[in-house]
């Protein structure tokens, strides 16, 4: 593990840091925990492959900066970008949780790094359980975007499409605050769009300019600023992902999930169950027989 000072320097801020702590607290120490796991900082230069398709990859990297794609390739040379990874997301989620990742990852921009063994994490996440949380939460967001995502290739219009692409890439850099004001960077090509939109560049132009047309949305380079939010919402049936924060646990062991929603808690379960079991005896021998 790193020397202490060296961990109190990493970044506080840093956009994952940021994303996580809207959904669970976390304390010096284990902030120092997970640092501790970090094996080397990289810079990545645009264009280089972070992981490959078919190919074993057991290394989780923590996005300080900087856009990757994560896609498949088929056969014919098709391209189709799954999710776009961004700052505060981590490279290697879902792929090295698999013997061999199903998808391949490609550095849209110049990146920072922090990398880190899967195996190191998970021993971490027996130590300090929070972290395993902490993983099912990102998990469940990337499983939420993905559905979108389906359901942009699968029924929406190619401008419902790029309504919601819009939407999606402000409020995840917003929430790692890297976007306000409804003003977006989005540092990456219209071909890069284009495969994850399911759209050809020409297609993708004409829904540019009918956007610009309308006055919804003004490019100045890769800036986009968003002028009338809520009608691009209602275009691209847009829901902003709203994650409650992880529970947290119960100082005496029990169940915070169960009473955080108002379920009963088992001592109230038992003597349901009590009632029930003297009520089913009281039918079987009625008193006085």
């Amino acid at each position: 593990m790193p020397p202490l000072d060296a961990i109190s320097q990493r970044p506080k801020r840093h956009p994952f840091l940021v994303r996580i702590e809207r959904y669970i607290s976390l304390s010096d120490d284990d902030l120092a925990a997970l640092w501790g796991l970090i094996e080397v900082d990289l810079i990545i230069s645009k264009c280089r492959e972070l992981v490959f398709d078919g190919y074993e990859h057991h290394k989780l990297s923590f996005v300080e900066s900087g856009f990757a794609a994560r896609y498949k390739l088929l056969r014919n040379g098709k391209r189709q970008i799954v999710n776009l990874i961004l700052p505060g997301d981590i490279v290697g989620l879902p792929g090295s949780f698999l013997n061999k990742a199903h998808h391949s990852v490609l550095a849209l921009t110049d990146m920072n790094l922090q990398v880190c063994a899967v195996n190191d994490y998970v021993r971490l996440c027996y130590k300090r359980p929070q972290f395993g949380l902490m993983l099912s939460w990102l998990a469940i967001q990337e499983a939420i975007t993905c559905a979108e995502h389906v359901v942009d290739i699968g029924r929406r219009t190619p401008t419902e499409r790029l309504a919601h692409f819009l939407l999606e890439m402000y409020s995840r850099l917003e929430l790692v605050g890297l976007a306000a004001n409804f003003v977006v960077e989005i540092p990456f090509s219209q071909e890069v769009m284009s495969d994850a939109l399911g759209l050809s560049v020409p297609h993708l132009n004409r829904t540019l300019a009918k956007l610009r047309s309308e006055g919804t949305i003004e490019i100045s380079n890769h800036r986009v600023s968003l002028k009338n939010p809520a009608t691009l919402e209602r275009l691209g049936h847009f829901q902003r992902l709203d994650l409650r924060r992880v529970p947290p646990a119960e100082p005496n062991g029990a169940n915070s999930l169960a009473v955080d929603r108002g379920y009963p808690r088992p001592a109230v379960l038992a003597r349901r169950d009590r009632h029930l079991a003297s009520r089913s005896v009281a039918r079987v021998h009625p008193r006085g027989e």
